[in-house]
């Protein structure tokens, strides 16, 4: 996604290596085509199974599908590609292969990757997920919206409807982009369901090194982020930096922390980028802040509280998945709000008009 400055392949595979702190490692077969694969199977060589836990990702469809343009490729329920009857080989294939290409025969959990309104709906695929889990080719499974912020009303529809098959969901949250990801914390922690969080470090602020006038590469993933999110997210760093260091935290502990101290979430994931210029810290010392994050939660609950209030972005872009303000015919990541999503927003008070709209930047 060209965040920062390239990294050279054996750098990156030292630091994806598990060790020193850090255990899990996360991949997706879409990255690359394989490639990320690729490289997490030479991170890993020589490793026992038992030492690491890996997390995989399917859903898009790289195989047969066309990419289209910067929307990526397909998904593997697009209609134009298969029907329900061959969920089920698809997923075996696909993650057969990336299980191959990471030289593992089996994940701890594996995801399904920015599913559409199908893949958050159907029973086939669902059941299909399951299969994977009683084939033993992985131990846990699990849904990973997105890619960008939204899917509130289909994930809790979702958990509601499989939660008895699902172990684990991934979100984007951090305590500068809590909403609309906290809306989903409640049916979560409700359905036993355990939260990966991503974006921890927002687009990273917390990491300390991205200031007012910081360089993106060109094409930085994080260019499509509104005009001064950089200079604001600043202004809140310094806001919240007294309750990091009252903790002897750094900042990006402290969103670690902030995360960790709600229920449901089990696990944070921050984007390690190695920045430009020479002022940046290198990912290898994001990676060691990372691992040194206290496993217990050390903030009270009026410093969470506090942060809160401080990363209020509520209402701050228009979302994906079911919205109140998409007209048209359903696009794969964007669709109008129904009656069976109004009924789950119903049940978890929550109003679209209000709660899942755009209101400002």
């Amino acid at each position: 996604m060209r965040f920062g400055e390239p990294v050279d392949e054996q750098r990156l595979a030292d630091l994806l290596r598990p060790g020193d702190g850090i255990d899990t490692l996360l991949t997706a077969d879409v990255y690359g085509q394989g490639a990320a694969d690729e490289l997490v199977g030479r991170a890993l060589d020589g490793l026992p199974r038992d030492s690491y836990a890996l997390v995989g990702a399917v859903g898009h469809d790289f195989y047969e599908g066309e990419r289209q343009g910067a929307k990526g490729y397909p998904r593997f329920t697009d209609a134009a590609l298969r029907g329900p009857g061959d969920y089920a080989g698809y997923l075996r294939m696909a993650t057969e292969r990336s299980l191959e290409r990471c030289g593992v025969d089996r994940f701890d959990v594996l995801l399904l990757h920015n599913p559409d309104r199908t893949g958050f709906e159907s029973e086939a695929v669902w059941q299909a997920m399951a299969g994977l889990r009683d084939a033993g080719l992985t131990g846990a499974i699990g849904v990973a919206p997105g890619p960008a912020n939204g899917y509130v009303l289909d994930l809790i529809g979702c958990l509601e409807r499989f939660g008895g098959l699902i172990d684990w969901a991934m979100v984007i949250l951090n305590p500068f982009e809590p909403w609309p990801g906290e809306l989903v914390l409640p049916a979560a922690e409700r359905q036993g369901v355990k939260l990966i969080t991503r974006v921890v470090d927002f687009g990273g602020i917390f990491h300390d090194d991205v200031r007012p006038g910081h360089e993106l590469a060109p094409h930085d993933h994080r260019g499509f982020r509104p005009a001064g999110w950089i200079e604001q997210g600043a202004g809140k760093l310094e806001q919240v930096r007294p309750i990091a260091e009252r903790h002897a935290l750094t900042t990006l502990q402290l969103a670690c922390q902030w995360n960790l101290a709600h229920p449901a979430v089990e696990c944070v994931v921050p984007t390690l980028i190695q920045e430009i210029g020479s002022q940046a810290k290198p990912i290898e010392v994001k990676r060691a802040e990372l691992a040194a994050t206290p496993r217990d939660v050390v903030l009270s609950a009026d410093d969470v509280a506090a942060i809160r209030r401080i990363g209020d972005n509520a209402n701050c872009m228009a979302l994906k998945g079911g919205t109140p303000d998409h007209e048209g015919e359903a696009l794969p990541d964007r669709w109008a709000i129904d009656d069976a999503l109004l009924a789950v927003a119903d049940r978890w008070a929550i109003d679209p008009r209000t709660a899942l709209t755009l209101a400002h930047t």
